[in-house]
């Protein structure tokens, strides 16, 4: 048995490589070095693994399952966003891109055998529940995940809305391992969310990017220019600047990320890719016109914030349209290719880097921020009372008119609420009201 499928392997091996004929094997010997003749070595000591494997192993194992596990390792021992995808797993691809899956919404990914969180997603049981971006899972319901494989964590993570599932995770300065209790659910992500935070400084939030995000930002643009102009105040004329907020988002489809940063761009590049096929190499360029017709932008990144995310925030940094705010990024600068085998099976393969307009690659780097600023808590430092010139006596009468003759311009403390609970954007808001008095674009020097 081991004899015949072994003649089988290499056969099925050799033909492909070296042509069908023992003429045509010759001839192609001559012309390749050694380096580039197949390991017969290694092919042997696959095959013996193999049969000991099957023989011996303390359960019975099928060829197909064995076989297919051989599949799942070739794939995985390239990178960590490589995998071979079973019909069940291509299907939970398709699902996460259109935006709706049963699981616990978080984006995750293999770190030396361990699974890492890249980033939880807004709204999710993960993200209810406080796992964090750079959170280590190292135990799956009581069970170690150390060298079971990306996929296989993720099969184990995601099932049916109700069923719940226990994570150990490590998380650094913290004392011992935090255990969370989570309800799966069905994740509907609403990848694209905005609010005004003060009159004529708009918020947009992209958690993931899906296949409509392109279209669902430029609808919550127009949606916040309106909410601007039906202000009831004579002195807003629209919108006056905007803060993205890309942080914690893991990425998503690439499609998505170009159509958002086209609508922030004038022209120029937004992202070129590089790979070996010629099939992988491609230059995304922007058309004539910017959305917000060149308002202040600032965009928020932090290190959860990868791929997708990493080329919006750089296409805008290096066409020096935004002030881009934060922390450093994740750095996943590879683009993975779904290649569908048949039978409802694929193959998502690193196929390309990619480069920001400037040339940079931010493989294992990302972006680092032109304004840095560290997540901290902020609280408003309440000062005792002071006499003022309005309280002394016989002062003199401002001739200003009351704010109420005016029409107040202060906003209520409810829509001050996002950006005070929150220092990073607390910041970007600051930022974008200077912008606005200087009358200059965000950019940054």
């Amino acid at each position: 048995m081991l004899r015949i499928f072994t003649v089988v392997l290499l056969l099925s091996v050799l033909l492909p490589a070296y042509g069908e004929t023992p003429e045509e094997d010759s001839v192609l010997d001559e012309k390749v070095t050694a380096q580039e003749r197949l390991p017969l070595k290694e092919l042997r000591l696959f095959t013996q693994v193999f049969e000991q494997i099957r023989q011996g192993y303390v359960e019975e194992v099928t060829d197909t399952e064995l076989l297919e596990n051989a599949i799942a390792g070739l794939v995985t021992g390239l990178d960590p966003h490589s995998t071979y995808l079973k019909a069940d797993d291509y299907g939970d691809l398709e699902e996460s891109a259109t935006g709706e899956y049963g699981g616990l919404g978080m984006e995750v990914g293999a770190d030396n055998g361990m699974i890492r969180v890249i980033s939880p997603i807004d709204d999710t049981p993960a993200f209810k529940a406080g796992i964090q971006a750079g959170d280590l899972i190292i135990e799956m319901n009581d069970s170690p995940v150390r060298g079971i494989g990306l996929q296989k964590a993720i099969d184990k993570l995601r099932g049916e809305k109700g069923t719940s599932i226990k994570l150990t995770i490590y998380r650094e300065g913290e004392e011992g391992p935090l255990t969370f209790n989570i309800v799966r659910d069905i994740i509907q992500i609403s990848a694209v969310r905005s609010l005004l935070l003060e009159r004529g400084y708009g918020y947009i939030r992209i958690a993931q990017f899906q296949a409509s995000s392109g279209e669902d930002f430029v609808e919550e643009v127009e949606k916040l220019k309106a909410t601007s102009l039906s202000r009831d105040d004579s002195k807003v004329q629209g919108l006056k600047g905007l803060v993205l907020d890309l942080r914690n988002n893991p990425g998503g489809l690439v499609s998505a990320s170009v159509k958002i940063a086209d609508a922030l761009l004038d022209g120029g590049t937004v992202v070129y890719t590089e790979g070996r096929l010629p099939s992988a190499n491609h230059r995304f360029e922007a058309q004539a016109g910017d959305i917000l017709n060149g308002l202040p932008l600032v965009v928020l990144i932090n290190g959860g914030s990868a791929s997708a995310s990493e080329i919006v925030a750089g296409a805008l940094q290096d066409n020096r349209r935004a002030a881009i705010l934060g922390t450093q990024s994740f750095g996943k600068g590879s683009v993975q290719t779904v290649m569908p085998l048949g039978d409802g099976r694929a193959v998502k393969l690193t196929t390309a880097r990619y480069f920001t307009p400037s040339g940079r690659s931010i493989q294992a780097e990302g972006i680092v921020p032109d304004i840095v600023v560290e997540r901290a808590e902020i609280r408003p430092y309440k000062t005792p009372d002071r006499v003022k010139e309005a309280d002394l006596d016989g002062h003199l009468e401002s001739e200003n008119k009351t704010a109420e003759e005016e029409g107040s311009t202060i906003d209520s403390a409810e829509e001050q609420q996002p950006a005070i609970d929150d220092n990073q954007l607390y910041e970007a808001l600051n930022l974008l009201k200077g912008f606005h008095l200087l009358g200059g674009a965000g950019t940054v020097d």
